[in-house]
């Protein structure tokens, strides 16, 4: 990348819309499911048991996606493949379901404190999404980011909960770009071929972008980012080009930069205005 990064004008970024919208509708089909954790949300009919499932793959979405997919099947066999009634009824005499699991820093003790911080939402609560509109709702009050909202409010059921196992949940506060908890914010909120709509909290267009590596590069690459840190002040500013280019539904773009990201054959050399590298 060069030193100082180009970025698009408002015309430009126009002129970039028709090429991107044709991306998403490329990427954005069923066939993305099955190759991505979004596929355990779709492995349930019911809706609780979708968010909740959901909650676990995008907490757990680092690293490669064959390895990310079998480390949440083999934490969904441990709730037998019903987390709704598994969290619901758990006790401490449970947690024994979680011996021996590991994923990256995730251990069998993060999972502990994760399940006993939904059951205590869903209970006050009455739905993963009760607490989810609270947060929001607090938010929006305080004018503060959801994600940090939420990241206060989930801890605050046990306030013993290890730094270890907190740090599992990203925090704008402290300027992380909340990837993965956006990520399942997106599968929720959006309805389409592949995000399910299983949550109404909140529209569509105050998605936050999930800013991975493949984004980054791509939308500095296109001139839509100039920072060089994928931190939540990228994602700020990103938000903004992407809020003009569609300002109801700007996520959908994370199909588009992903998309070229993984799928070279999609690249179209005169849309670029930086060199990858």
């Amino acid at each position: 990348m060069p030193k100082k990064l180009k970025i698009l004008s408002k015309k430009k970024l126009l002129e970039l819309k028709p090429y991107l919208d044709k991306i998403v509708k490329i990427v954005e089909t069923p066939n993305y499911i099955d190759s991505d954790p979004i596929q355990f949300m779709h492995a349930f009919e019911d809706k609780t048991d979708q968010n909740l499932a959901g909650f676990f793959a995008a907490i757990m979405a680092w690293g490669r996606r064959d390895i990310v997919i079998a480390k949440v099947d083999d934490l969904l066999n441990r709730m037998n493949y019903r987390p709704k009634e598994f969290i619901s009824n758990f006790t401490d005499s449970d947690s024994s379901a979680f011996d021996g699991f590991k994923h990256r820093t995730f251990k069998p003790e993060d999972i502990y404190w994760m399940v006993k911080a939904i059951q205590a939402a869903i209970t006050q609560f009455n739905s993963f999404e009760g607490f989810w509109s609270d947060c929001y709702k607090q938010s929006k009050e305080e004018g503060r980011e959801l994600m940090a909202v939420f990241h206060q409010r989930f801890f605050e059921f046990y306030p013993e909960t290890p730094q270890r196992s907190r740090k599992h949940l990203s925090n704008p506060e402290k300027n992380s770009s909340a990837k993965r908890m956006y990520m399942y914010l997106r599968w929720c909120i959006r309805k389409s071929d592949v995000d399910l709509g299983t949550m109404k909290f909140m529209p569509a267009s105050e998605l936050k972008i999930p800013l991975d590596v493949h984004v980054a590069r791509q939308a500095r690459a296109l001139g839509l980012l100039s920072r060089k840190q994928n931190d939540w002040k990228s994602v700020l500013e990103l938000m903004e080009k992407l809020r003009i280019l569609d300002p109801t539904d700007p996520a959908k773009y994370d199909y588009a930069l992903f998309g070229l990201g993984v799928r070279p054959e999609l690249v179209d050399e005169k849309y670029y205005l930086n060199v990858l590298q």
